[in-house]
C-alpha cells in the first residue's frame, strides 16, 4: 500500500506499507538526505514476515515534497513527521527503529512521544548532544568524529553533477560509508541508487538535512527518563559514529540493550542484513511477547 501525507502546509511525504495488516506496526527511519527506498528489500521482507512495515521518504528526498528553499525547517520537526504518518495510518502505536539522522529522531520520539512507541531501535547514530548530534551547543564529550575523507566528500555534496557523476558520487560516498571491514561492491551501490533517482525522478543530491536548524538537539540528559524498550546496535566499522558512540548512547537511555554486528559500517551491506534483522525482530518480538 502506497500513499502521500500531508505534514504541513507546504509538505507531503511519500509512504508504502507492506507486511500482515494484522502485524504490529514497524515504523522504520532513515537516514539525513536519504529516501525511505534505501532500506534493503531484504531487511524489509524479513520485518515484515512478523510485523507491518511502514517505510517512508523524509522531506526534500525521494517522492516527498522538495521546498526547503522556500520553506526551511528544523532537524526535530522530521521527528513530528514520524508521528504524522502514524497518525495518517491510523496506528496508535508502533516499533520504531531510526538509523544515522533517523536514530536521532528516535531518541526525540523516546523523548517527546513514549505513548506512541511500543519498541525502539537506534543504530549508525549519534546520542543527543553528542557528536552531529549536538545541536547548537559544542559537545562536552569527546567522542570521535567522522572520517575526514567523508567530510572533504561531504563538502562537494551540493555541487551541480550530470547524472552520471552524481551516480558516481553517491557510489563513492557508499564506499566511504561502508567502512574497511567488509568488502564493498560498488555495484550493489550503484543499483540502489539507480532505483531511488527513478523513484524520485530526479537526480540532483538530496541536502535539505544538512542546511536544515539543528537546535532542540540538546536533550541527552532526558533519556535518562525513559521507559520504552530500547535496542542500540552498535556498528564497530562505522565512520561517521565509530565505538563508542553506540556504547555512550546505550549507557544515557534507561535499561537499553546494546549488541554489535561484527563489520558493519554506516551502510546496509548485505553481509550485516541478516543480523541487523535478527537483532530486530529479537527485540520487538520480545516486547510483543510480553505485551501479549
Amino acid at each position: 500500500m502506497e500513499c502521500f501525507v500531508d505534514v504541513s502546509d507546504h509538505y507531503r511525504l511519500w509512504v508504502r506499507a507492506t507486511g500482515p495488516e494484522t502485524g504490529t506496526p514497524l515504523l522504520l527511519i532513515m537516514g539525513a538526505n536519504a529516501s525511505g527506498l534505501g532500506w534493503p528489500d531484504a531487511f524489509v521482507e524479513q520485518l515484515a514476515e512478523h510485523h507491518r512495515v511502514v517505510v517512508y521518504d523524509h522531506r526534500d528526498t525521494g517522492r516527498s515534497t522538495w521546498a526547503f528553499d522556500d520553506h526551511p525547517y528544523a532537524i526535530r520537526d522530521l521527528a513530528t513527521d514520524a508521528i504524522a504518518v502514524l497518525d495518517a495510518l491510523g496506528l496508535e502505536r508502533a516499533h520504531v527503529v531510526g538509523m544515522s539522522m533517523g536514530g536521532v529522531l528516535v531518541q526525540l520520539l523516546l523523548i517527546d512521544h513514549p505513548d506512541r512507541l511500543l519498541s525502539a531501535t537506534a543504530f549508525c547514530t549519534a546520542a543527543l548532544g553528542s557528536g552531529l548530534a549536538s545541536g547548537s551547543q559544542v559537545p562536552e564529550d569527546d567522542l570521535p568524529g567522522p572520517d575526514p575523507a567523508l567530510l572533504a566528500l561531504w563538502a562537494e555534496m551540493g555541487d551541480e553533477r550530470d547524472p552520471e557523476a552524481e551516480l558516481e558520487w553517491r557510489v563513492e560516498h557508499w564506499r566511504l560509508l561502508n567502512g574497511t571491514e567488509l568488502d564493498f561492491d560498488p555495484e550493489v551501490f550503484r543499483q540502489l541508487e539507480r532505483r531511488i533517482i527513478d523513484h524520485s525522478g530526479r537526480f540532483d543530491a538530496p541536502v535539505a538535512h544538512a542546511m536544515a536548524d539543528q537546535s532542540g538537539l540538546e536533550r541527552g540528559t532526558e533519556l535518562a527518563d525513559v521507559e520504552v524498550p530500547t535496542l542500540v546496535v552498535e556498528a564497530p566499522a562505522d565512520p561517521i559514529n565509530p565505538p563508542p558512540h553506540a556504547a555512550h548512547l546505550a549507557s544515557l537511555v534507561a535499561g537499553a540493550e546494546l549488541v554489535s554486528i561484527p563489520g558493519m559500517g554506516h551502510a546496509l551491506h548485505p553481509a550485516v542484513i541478516d543480523p541487523l534483522a535478527r537483532a530486530v525482530l529479537a527485540h520487538t518480538t520480545s516486547v510483543d511477547a510480553a505485551r501479549a
